[in-house]
């Protein structure tokens, strides 16, 4: 099986595991995405696993719906088409003609990224395996400035260079890994 692939369904396990542990409670509560909060940040995790399923099978923009709660399901359903090997060939039209490699690792950033936010609003820990982060790393160090010039990434915060690769990731990203409810 493809790396990235076993990387993107690690993180999207993890990140299920995170969404189906928070209680009605936590749903407020603000996260460092700072345009959602917990309940806006689930939504928009939802969304985002639609959309790599219909990208990685050649279809379009998927409508952003209200939360629905159904994470997991999304998740798994978006990991099926990546298990395809002919999904990892060509562009994607819907993504302005994006490979597919790059594509595979955009998702893999948002589960990461989206995770850590959303453990970080609701005080718990996110691990992620160190060849992830690397992985992440050198992905978002390549993409990082067409990611601010289309709003996807914020702007960088300074982390210091022997700091943990994950708060370099998030540094990156436009995440402060120091970042408290």
């Amino acid at each position: 099986m493809n790396e990235l692939l076993i990387m993107m369904r690690e993180a999207a396990g993890r990140t299920a595991d995170l969404v189906e542990s928070l209680s009605g409670d936590e749903l407020a509560l603000p996260t460092p995405c700072s345009d959602y909060d917990v309940k806006g940040l689930i939504n928009h995790l939802e969304w985002v696993a639609a959309l790599f399923e219909s990208a990685g099978a050649d279809g379009g923009f998927p409508p952003q719906k209200e939360y629905t709660g159904d994470f997991r399901a999304r998740a798994e359903r978006m990991l099926a088409v990546w298990e395809r090997p002919g999904t990892w060939e060509g562009v994607s039209q819907a993504m302005g003609g994006l490979p597919k490699p790059v594509l595979a690792n955009m998702a893999l950033t948002d589960l990461v990224a989206h995770g850590w936010d959303l453990a970080r609003a609701a005080g718990r820990d996110f691990e992620v395996p160190e060849a992830t982060v690397e992985v992440l790393l050198e992905f978002s160090a390549r993409q990082a400035p067409i990611g601010r010039e289309r709003g996807v990434f914020g702007a960088e915060v300074p982390v210091p260079g022997d700091a943990p690769a994950l708060d370099r990731f998030l540094g990156l990203i436009g995440r402060d890994p120091a970042w408290k409810a």
